[in-house]
């Protein structure tokens, strides 16, 4: 029989679900960004318990494993010292003649318009481990960023 007349099941043409990709790296963390990783364990592992519906539980499940391992995997950073950007830090820098703040934190936690920059985005690359005082390399210039000042964030070394 040709295989045109064949019924097969949905199943056989839906999209696989793939995992959510673990980044590449180390999982450093700030103290804060370990709390909420472990909070929201909690909350999808009791929101799992309490679906009924198969495909949506499916869905809370394949987030928790993400956010299981990253949770399993992270590396809680220290206070970076004073005068260093680093994890934890809150960075005043100049770029374009403008003056800007930014905490850099982990992957996970990162919110660019709550001013939480991942360590592994280009500027938070660019400004790890620059001190104060420090013309900085980014987006093809030398010396495109001056680090002006660079503390603990106590909000996020919480």
């Amino acid at each position: 029989m040709s295989v045109a007349f064949r019924r097969e099941s949905d199943d056989e043409h839906r999209e696989p679900a793939f995992e959510w990709p673990i980044p590449v790296g180390p999982n450093l963390v700030t103290p804060r960004g370990a709390r909420l990783l472990g909070e929201e364990v909690a909350r999808l592992e009791a929101a799992v318990a309490a679906e009924s519906d198969e495909e949506a539980k499916k869905k809370l499940q394949r987030r928790l494993r993400y956010l299981g391992t990253r949770h399993a995997t992270a590396e809680v950073q220290a206070a970076p010292a004073p005068d260093v950007a680093g994890i934890g830090s809150r960075v005043r820098y100049t770029l374009n003649g403008a003056t800007r703040a930014i905490t850099i934190v982990g992957h996970d936690e990162a919110d660019p318009g709550a001013g939480l920059i991942a360590f592994t985005a280009p500027l938070g690359r660019a400004l790890m481990g620059a001190e104060v005082g420090d013309l900085v390399a980014f987006q093809g210039r030398e010396d495109a960023i001056e680090i002006v000042a660079a503390a603990a964030d106590p909000e996020v070394m919480a």
